[in-house]
């Protein structure tokens, strides 16, 4: 498993990751591809798709996102004509949040407009307010390329389990091998109706640190966030990375950090390695 080109994301999501593949692939992966692979926020799933492990726990706190995945593993049809265009948006929009209104959003449309929106709002961002309804605006994209099927992701699918809690929930043995890349520490904290504060990266890193298997975490390399996960005892690597998606169109790399625990000093020495070369 992993061997094989990286599959596309079906969304641009908010910090994608896979940016980060290849570092995982060449020095991570190998060491650990034969435990049970967990993402507590999986977003756009680009670690998952590029790393292909057999098994897997992916799990996000947004029920429209892991909704959306759940139907294409269930074989989700495309059964309307998506358009880049305003007034469409904004219907496509009234219709989803009506369908979030009814609690009628863990169904196969709700899923459907929920890419359509991801797609075609601006920026590529995923944001709710405190009552839960979708209220991204229309985006600028001179053109958009839309899926007529999802048959080819419906295979990958089936041999992953996804769930939608938080992370502290999650039902763990302790050798699996976790990736976690939340919300970052920064003061744009709200790409869904629950705000992932302070308190939240301290528990985070917590739970991570009593994990007994590998554990690889990234987040904003902000002095506080530095500190955590050194005072917890992780190998702390900075990077440069580049901004996929931002709420104010700004694209420059930003510095980010690679937090490692339960791994070889071999690996920990060849990631360093990786990354003084990139930089």
């Amino acid at each position: 498993m992993g061997q094989h080109p990286p599959v596309k994301p079906l969304l641009k999501w908010a910090g994608g990751k896979r940016w980060l593949l290849p570092l995982l692939l060449g020095d991570v992966w190998p060491t650990v591809s034969g435990r049970k692979w967990v993402e507590p926020f999986v977003g756009g799933m680009s670690i998952p798709f590029g790393l292909n492990p057999a098994e897997t726990l992916l799990n996000d706190i947004n029920a429209h996102l892991i909704n959306f995945y759940s139907q294409v593993k269930k074989g989700l049809t495309v059964n309307r004509c998506f358009r880049n265009d305003s007034d469409y948006y904004y219907e496509a929009r009234d219709e989803f949040n009506e369908l979030i209104r009814q609690q009628q959003h863990r169904t196969p449309k709700a899923a459907l407009l929920f890419y359509y929106l991801i797609k075609t709002g601006f920026n590529g961002l995923c944001r709710f307010n405190q009552q839960g309804i979708f209220n991204v605006p229309f985006g600028l994209h001179r053109q958009i390329q839309y899926r007529t099927d999802f048959l080819d992701y419906r295979d990958i699918l089936k041999r992953w389990t996804f769930e939608c809690q938080d992370f502290e929930a999650l039902s763990l043995k302790g050798n699996e091998a976790i990736y976690a890349d939340p919300p970052y520490d920064v003061e744009f904290i709200q790409y869904y109706t629950n705000r992932f504060r302070w308190d939240d990266q301290l528990r985070l890193a917590t739970w991570l640190a009593a994990h007994k298997g590998p554990v690889i975490a990234s987040n904003q390399a902000t002095a506080r966030i530095i500190t955590l996960y050194q005072q917890l005892a992780f190998t702390i690597f900075l990077l440069p990375a580049p901004r996929r998606v931002s709420c104010t169109g700004d694209r420059k790399p930003a510095l980010e950090i690679l937090a490692l625990k339960g791994v070889s000093t071999k690996v920990l020495t060849r990631v360093k390695q990786r990354i003084e070369s990139l930089t």
